[in-house]
């Protein structure tokens, strides 16, 4: 614990600081911790709404990188490697001139909410990539210095409709939205879909393929997302409070219930023994084969294929009975 200091030596403090025998060191204890904040760029998200929003594309993520994975024949990861906020003329000054961006409309099943378009900036590489291996190349990463072709986007079309039925998905176990591409730019210098001073949010996407390793950027903007974000933040956290404990066993008892009634396969196992072909051929009716076990041990008895029980052999009721004798550890 830091020392309180007396009023003899505050005043001493306050004397040399207005003389200025004070030395940077001995200020830089007497000033208080100070954290910078930009008036201009107020943020609009807490730290637990972006954590929020954070656990959304972390699914979502997961998703398409088994979509990807399937369209391209070869492991795909994707993970989500931040989420920020800024200005919108910060992320438009950042795209290239020849760029692969999905415009998405973004509407809220709610009628409070006003529909949106949300921003899905591809790596042009990695956009031909995905159309050498739907059509059926060797997956040779390139980029050519020109524009897409018809024939390219139609393909790339149909892949950004099935990322935003992803997205819509993701979205849905959080709070009830529509998805759809809008349209496909390739012109990063045209893109204005929003006002430079507009505040938006960035996730950035990391995609790895074995050829190919970069980054996918979803841009969203803040106008309505901040009471979407809170509205499923709420419906989080109620849905993660403490259940009753009576409702809580009596759930227990229903599945116990069920599980009592369910029918399992048990099997008496005396013994394995291992014969040759030629004598397994030879085998006739009458015939008797050795174990390697005494008839006063011990049988296993399987549950569903697994050992579970140690039992003996007799009979009840001049029939072949079972008595278990013991469990097995697992």
């Amino acid at each position: 614990m830091a020392e309180a200091l007396s009023q003899n030596q505050i005043d001493e403090l306050l004397k040399r600081m207005k003389s200025g025998d004070m030395d940077d060191k001995e200020a830089g204890q007497v000033k208080s911790k100070e954290k910078e904040y930009d008036f201009s760029s107020p943020k609009k998200f807490t730290k637990d709404q972006l954590n929020s929003l954070s656990n959304l594309y972390e699914n979502f993520s997961r998703v398409i990188s088994s979509y990807f994975t399937s369209i391209l024949r070869s492991v795909c990861e994707i993970n989500v490697v931040q989420i920020e906020e800024q200005r919108y003329y910060e992320f438009n000054n950042a795209l290239p001139d020849k760029a692969l961006v999905g415009m998405l409309s973004f509407k809220p099943e709610s009628a409070q909410y006003d529909e949106t378009t949300l921003m899905l900036d591809l790596s042009t590489s990695f956009g031909y990539l995905v159309v050498d291996r739907l059509m059926g190349g060797t997956g040779e990463v390139y980029a050519p210095d020109r524009d897409y072709t018809e024939i390219e986007l139609a393909v790339l079309r149909s892949v950004f409709e099935n990322i935003a039925k992803y997205l819509r998905e993701a979205w849905a176990n959080y709070f009830p939205v529509g998805t759809a591409l809008r349209s496909i730019e390739t012109n990063g210098r045209l893109l204005q879909a929003f006002s430079p001073q507009d505040i938006v949010v960035i996730v950035t996407l990391e995609i790895k393929e074995e050829s190919f390793v970069g980054t996918a950027n979803l841009c969203m903007p803040a106008e309505n997302l901040e009471e979407v974000i809170n509205s499923f933040s709420l419906k989080y956290s109620r849905s993660v409070k403490q259940q009753d404990p009576e409702k809580e066993k009596v759930k227990r008892d229903v599945v116990m219930d069920y599980l009592k009634h369910s029918d399992l396969e048990l099997e008496a196992v005396l013994d394995d023994c291992q014969m040759s072909l030629g004598d397994i051929v030879q085998l006739q009716v009458d015939d008797v084969i050795a174990l390697n076990k005494r008839i006063e041990e011990n049988i296993l008895v399987n549950v569903e294929g697994l050992p579970w029980y140690t039992a003996r052999l007799g009979e009840l009721d001049k029939k072949k009975a079972l008595k278990i004798v013991g469990s097995i550890e697992k």
